[in-house]
């Protein structure tokens, strides 16, 4: 069934919830292997309110989230699909990108298998709702090139509380603050590590929303002049974080948190 003929919400579905214990018990999971990125997303999902759900449906309601919904693009495959970008300059939002993830050594492909792996197909609503979640995870990796955000632990988390702003998942909030604080008991600094945390929050309440843009044609854009558009300031708070932490000897593995979704 085209996306476009799917029911809004699908009978089943929660958009509403509030379960600590679970996510208590998924954090903890978390915290002893940080690899363990399926435990995001069930931290995630037993934190989804209504707030994230009604955003979803305002977009999925207007001119855009409509023409987007009927063309059906395969947001992970397009991004992965480099060759497509070949037309590209240098300084586009695309090439930008495909260095990033290449450096990294990611895909978006392998962000689909990790949350897959937490709800497989036969457990996924097939609902206009889901369209709009997926989108929200298949732009994680944009949303790091455009903020400039790095995959450092701190840079994660600061992240996080920039997609949090954009997504409005308590979840989200709650991996960010809660692992920070519980690295630095490890791991002490001079660093203002909340601020930064807050910065995050502050950029991405004053940002456009980054996954309700044409990502086709904000792949082309200058990203100098994407950035501009979308309204996304400069984390200097993280950088003088950042630079203080390798002041004190304190390299980036020590920060280190998992990769997560910004949904």
């Amino acid at each position: 069934m085209a996306v476009i003929d799917r029911p809004l919400v699908a009978p089943g579905r929660k958009t509403t919830g509030f379960r600590p214990f679970k996510v208590w018990k998924h954090f903890r999971k978390l915290v002893a292997d940080k690899e363990d990125t399926e435990q995001v997303f069930h931290i995630i999902e037993a934190l989804k309110g209504r707030k994230g759900h009604k955003q979803g449906w305002d977009f999925i309601r207007s001119p855009e989230g409509q023409r987007m919904m009927r063309e059906e693009v395969n947001i992970p495959a397009m991004l992965d699909d480099h060759e497509r970008w070949a037309d590209c300059g240098p300084n586009t939002v695309a090439q930008h990108y495909i260095r990033f993830m290449k450096r990294e050594g990611l895909s978006a492909a392998g962000l689909v298998a990790e949350s897959h792996k937490w709800q497989p197909a036969e457990k996924r609503h097939q609902d206009q709702t889901e369209w709009y979640f997926e989108r929200l995870r298949d732009t994680h990796d944009l949303f790091h090139v455009l903020t400039t955000y790095n995959r450092d632990g701190l840079g994660e988390a600061c992240l996080l509380g920039f997609s949090y702003e954009q997504n409005h998942n308590l979840g989200i909030l709650f991996i960010a603050y809660a692992g920070t604080r519980n690295r630095l008991k490890e791991v002490p600094t001079k660093a203002p590590i909340f601020d930064a945390l807050r910065e995050g929050r502050k950029l991405g309440r004053a940002a456009a929303k980054i996954a309700h843009q044409d990502i086709e044609a904000l792949m082309r854009e200058d990203i100098d002049e994407a950035r501009k558009r979308l309204n996304i300031g400069e984390p200097l708070i993280y950088r003088q974080c950042i630079a203080q932490l390798f002041e004190e000897g304190l390299q980036d593995e020590d920060m280190i948190m998992p990769e997560v979704l910004a949904a």
